[in-house]
């Protein structure tokens, strides 16, 4: 089972980072921000777009389908991995700027996930051991 708690979640961060890394190339090739037609055709016109559809479209299945298996709190935190992986790939692709501020917030979301996961592990094999006596 954990091998499907990793391959599922790993799968929901590829989803996720494909549908915010495209919503930002499909924002910057919809320049400048006008509120009108034209600026809708620019959006719609762009392949970008549509690969942000399937990014959360993608994720929306995935993530259901881990909610049925996976506990709610550990698989709640590793649905924001998307936030590391995003960050970056962004320094690389974007040329965005990576601070001591970004690395250390990255830092500590993957441990949060890691405690909770670990918690939650704990927390099974407790109740699975029967009790002394």
């Amino acid at each position: 089972m954990r091998k499907f708690y990793i391959t599922g979640f790993l799968i929901l961060m590829a989803f996720d980072t494909l549908a915010q890394l495209s919503f930002k190339l499909a924002s910057i090739h919809a320049m400048p921000l006008t509120f009108d037609w034209a600026w809708l055709v620019r959006v719609f016109s762009h392949p970008w777009i549509y690969g942000a559809f399937i990014g959360y479209i993608g994720a929306f299945f995935i993530w259901l389908n881990l909610l049925k298996h996976a506990p709610i709190g550990p698989a709640f935190a590793a649905s924001h991995l998307e936030l590391i992986s995003v960050m970056f790939i962004s320094v690389w692709l974007f040329n965005e700027p990576l601070t001591l501020t970004k690395v250390l917030g990255a830092v500590l979301i993957f441990a949060g996930v890691c405690f909770l996961a670990k918690d939650e592990e704990s927390s099974q094999q407790h109740e699975v051991e029967p009790p002394p006596g």
